[in-house]
């Protein structure tokens, strides 16, 4: 039950959880002992007196190693609620993005502080993003800033959710169980299912990466092997636990948000959403820390092209060519010979957001990237390392170094990233982020 009375403490919380463990794997779990049927999903009477009822985050007919999909074993089915009223949006928005694409390198500082009371939903600011929500192709970027635990539920009819927190931990209650992460971990919550967020410190801060597609997965190998990137039992999901009849709804009812097709929508329930008793399946949320990624990288010459960081994919129509790849710039040892050892200079058919978690990033050392902040480089926008960073490392004595002062990550897409209007006018965009480019001076010798 969401817990706000005297003594409370959503760290203590956090740090009591248990999870199980294995990406993509089928899992279940149960809060009272005989709530999960045996040797069938739907009996004519489940377990306990409660309801069946299946949650599909694929089509039916997705080829087994696509489908997504857990049955869930509830107080009350979710068919028990009243109509839906439109809501305010606030600063969420969704695809499709109907700015003209501007091809103009971008980067911003952190968000304003919020008001006080603000909760993780109201929160939500959308940077900008591609493709159609209501036919479930490309994504949006989201940044949030909280300062107060969301008393409602949201569920994201439109697609799933990466969250990437940069400033405070966040206690996520969701129908499978509880989660928890801190900044250097990552959260990601299927299509359809319904949570409840709550900062752990007071307030909390972050990235959110909105997946419209295909649900993400973890990348193939190829010729790494059978090991290595983001391992499977590095992931964990929720154990069972319930709300039944908590406070809010006996004074009231439970105030429920459902993002579809773009926009948010509302009704008041008499009872809490979050009352799963048991589930098995696999359409689960998962928590993971990005610091037991595995990085595989050059240990002769040259740097290796980013998409060897690739944490979570999801593929599109085209084989190799994604909808949206999650890349995280892990610590990792530089040995490479006679090697520029930063990111090279670059152009790209693949559109990238980059977010900084902590500390700096080793393309961009001449400052304005800071954690909280990202920068946006679409298709075929040039970009690379600054002025600064160039200069040392094309002249610095090569020795084996380490970079562990820095944890940045990226949202990389195949379309063009449209940006809203409040992006391209908000305060905290940097006015002349193409200066960090200026000065890098001709040095050719041949003629």
């Amino acid at each position: 039950m969401h817990g706000d009375g005297a003594g409370y403490s959503p760290r203590k919380t956090a740090a009591a959880l248990t999870y199980l463990h294995g990406f993509g794997n089928e899992h279940s779990s149960e809060a009272v002992p005989g709530a999960l049927p045996e040797g069938r999903n739907s009996p004519q009477r489940a377990p306990l007196g409660l309801y069946a009822e299946q949650v599909s985050g694929t089509a039916f007919t997705q080829p087994r190693a696509d489908n997504r999909r857990s049955w869930l074993y509830r107080v009350r089915p979710s068919a028990a609620h009243p109509a839906l009223t439109r809501t305010d949006n606030g600063a969420l928005a969704s695809a499709p993005f109907t700015a003209e694409p501007d091809p103009n390198r971008m980067r911003w500082d952190p968000l304003p502080e919020p008001a006080q009371g603000t909760d993780f939903l109201a929160g939500l600011w959308t940077l900008g993003g591609n493709g159609d929500a209501a036919t479930r192709t490309g994504m949006a970027v989201h940044l949030y800033h909280a300062n107060a635990p969301m008393e409602r539920v949201f569920g994201n009819a439109d697609g799933e959710l990466l969250i990437v927190p940069e400033r405070g931990g966040l206690l996520v209650r969701t129908e499978f169980g509880l989660l928890a992460a801190d900044p250097g971990e990552v959260l990601l919550v299927p299509r359809g299912v319904r949570m409840r967020v709550e900062p752990l410190d007071g307030t909390a801060r972050g990235y959110v990466c909105e997946n419209y597609g295909h649900p993400f997965r973890l990348p193939e190998l190829g010729p790494i092997g059978a090991n290595g990137l983001a391992n499977a039992r590095d992931f964990r999901a929720p154990v069972a636990a319930y709300e039944e009849d908590d406070d809010a709804a006996r004074e009231g009812g439970v105030e429920v948000v459902t993002k579809y097709c773009g926009n948010l929508w509302r009704a008041v329930y008499d009872h809490s959403p979050l009352d799963v008793v048991a589930w098995h399946g696999n359409h689960v949320p998962y928590v993971y820390d990005l610091r037991r990624f595995n990085v595989i990288g050059s240990i002769s010459y040259d740097h290796p092209d980013p998409s060897v960081f690739t944490v979570l994919t999801a593929p599109s129509d085209t084989p190799g060519l994604a909808g949206v790849d999650f890349v995280v710039f892990a610590p990792r040892w530089l040995v490479g010979e006679d090697t520029f050892r930063p990111p090279y200079f670059h152009r790209n058919v693949m559109s990238e957001y980059m977010g900084l978690i902590e500390g700096g990033y080793d393309a961009k050392t001449g400052g304005g990237f800071v954690p909280g902040g990202g920068s946006l480089h679409s298709m075929m926008s040039a970009h690379g390392p600054d002025r600064a960073t160039y200069e040392r490392a094309s002249t610095v004595e090569l020795a084996p170094s380490k970079v562990e002062d820095g944890l940045a990550f990226m949202f990389e897409t195949r379309w063009p990233v449209v940006t809203t209007g409040r992006a391209v006018t908000a305060g905290h965009l940097q006015r002349d982020y193409d200066g960090v480019w200026r000065g890098l001076e001709r040095h050719f010798t041949g003629g």
